[in-house]
C-alpha cells in the first residue's frame, strides 16, 4: 500500500488564517442526537486520545444538550486549550434544535456569554451560526457576530448549511472564515454552487456526517437497529429500503478499501481530504477504535488514478433517499 507519513498535519481553513489538524473531531454524537449520551468520563477519554493523535480542532454547540456538549469538551482540553482550536454554534431557540430557529442579535450574544462561560474560555475561536435564520437578515447576524469579535470575545465567523445568497450576504458585512455544511462521497451537493464559492472568497470549508452519518463505515445494513433515540430513525435515506439500495456505494468504497489495505472509513476521509487543501473533515464517534480509525486515514494516499476511479464507478451509482426528513430539509441552503 502507499502510505504517507502517519502523522497529523495541519491546515490552514481558507484565507482566515485558521490552523487546524487535518481532521478535527465533532463531538456532538458524545451528548445528543445518536441515543443515549455517552458516559462523561469515556467521553473526556475519547477527546484527550483525539489530541494524542494529533487531533486539534473540536467542534460543539449549544444545541447539543443545551450546553452539557460544551461542557464536557472543557473538562476534556483545559490542560491543553491555548493548543486547540473549538468551534461552537448558535441559532436555536433556547437552544434546543426541536423548537425552531433564533439568530436574534439578543440570542447570539447570549448564546456567547453562555458559551464563554461552559467552555471557561475569554475568548470563542470560531462561531457558526447554527442554522439560516430567515427572519432575521444575514447582515444583521453578521454584524452582531462582527461586533463580538471587535469586543474581543470572538475570533472567527461562521455558517452552517447556507446557502450562496446568504454566504454572499455575511461576508460583505463580515468575512465568513468557514462554512461547515454536509458533504461526503455519498452527500456531494456542495460540489455543484458551495465549493466554487469558497475558492472564490476564500472561506474554509468542514465537511460533517463525512462518513454519512456511519454509513460509509460499511457497518450498517438494511437489518441495522437503531436506538429509539437515534436520529437516523427519521432520516428517509435511512429507511430500510433505502440502505439496502445504496449498498451499492458502500461496496465500491469497500473494494477501494481492500485495494488500499485501508478502512472503508478511512478511504471515505482520504477522498474528501484529497479534494481541496482547505477541506477539513470533523468525523464524530463515541467509540475508541473508531477515533484511532479515522485518525489512520492522514496515512492513505489516493493517487490521481484512484479518484479518477472512484468518480467513475460514483458516478453511474443512484443515491436513494432524502437526506433529511422535510421539516429539517426546509432549515438548510437558505
Amino acid at each position: 500500500m502507499s502510505k504517507k507519513d502517519n502523522y497529523m498535519k495541519t491546515r490552514i481553513l481558507g484565507r482566515s488564517g485558521i490552523e487546524v489538524s487535518e481532521l478535527g473531531l465533532g463531538c456532538m454524537g458524545l451528548t445528543f442526537g445518536y441515543g443515549p449520551p455517552a458516559n462523561e468520563a469515556d467521553a473526556i477519554a475519547l477527546i484527550q486520545k483525539a489530541y494524542e493523535l494529533g487531533i486539534i480542532f473540536f467542534d460543539s454547540a449549544e444545541a447539543y444538550s443545551q450546553g452539557a456538549n460544551e461542557a464536557v469538551l472543557e473538562k476534556a482540553v483545559k490542560s491543553f486549550r491555548d493548543k486547540v482550536v473549538i468551534a461552537t454554534k448558535f441559532g436555536f431557540q433556547n437552544g434546543d434544535a426541536s423548537k425552531g430557529v433564533d439568530s436574534s442579535p439578543a440570542r447570539i450574544r447570549a448564546v456567547a456569554e453562555a458559551s464563554l462561560k461552559q467552555l471557561n474560555v475569554d475568548v470563542i475561536d470560531l462561531f457558526y451560526q447554527h442554522r439560516v435564520d430567515p427572519s432575521i437578515p444575514m447582515e444583521e447576524v453578521a454584524g452582531t457576530v462582527g461586533d463580538l469579535i471587535k469586543e474581543g470575545k470572538v475570533r472567527h465567523f461562521g455558517l452552517s448549511e447556507a446557502g450562496v445568497e446568504r454566504i454572499r450576504q455575511a461576508h460583505a458585512v463580515q468575512p465568513v472564515a468557514v462554512l461547515q455544511s454536509e458533504y461526503s462521497l455519498w452527500w456531494r451537493e456542495p460540489e455543484k454552487e458551495i465549493l466554487p464559492l469558497m475558492e472564490e472568497l476564500g472561506i474554509g470549508f468542514v465537511p460533517f456526517s463525512p462518513l454519512g452519518k456511519g454509513f460509509l463505515t460499511g457497518t450498517i445494513n438494511e437489518a441495522t437497529e437503531f436506538d429509539k433515540n437515534d436520529f437516523r430513525n427519521i432520516v428517509p435515506r435511512f429507511s430500510e429500503k433505502n440502505r439496502k439500495s445504496n449498498q451499492a456505494l458502500v461496496d465500491l468504497v469497500k473494494n477501494i478499501a481492500v485495494e488500499k489495505n485501508a478502512t472503508p472509513a478511512q478511504i471515505s476521509l482520504a477522498w474528501l481530504l484529497a479534494q481541496k487543501p482547505w477541506i477539513v473533515p470533523i468525523p464524530g464517534t463515541t467509540k475508541m477504535h473508531r477515533l484511532q480509525e479515522n485518525a489512520g486515514a492522514v496515512a492513505v494516499e489516493l493517487s490521481k488514478e484512484d479518484l479518477s476511479k472512484i468518480e467513475t464507478a460514483a458516478a453511474i451509482i443512484e443515491i436513494h433517499g432524502a437526506r433529511y426528513p422535510q421539516h429539517l430539509q426546509e432549515r438548510v441552503g437558505k
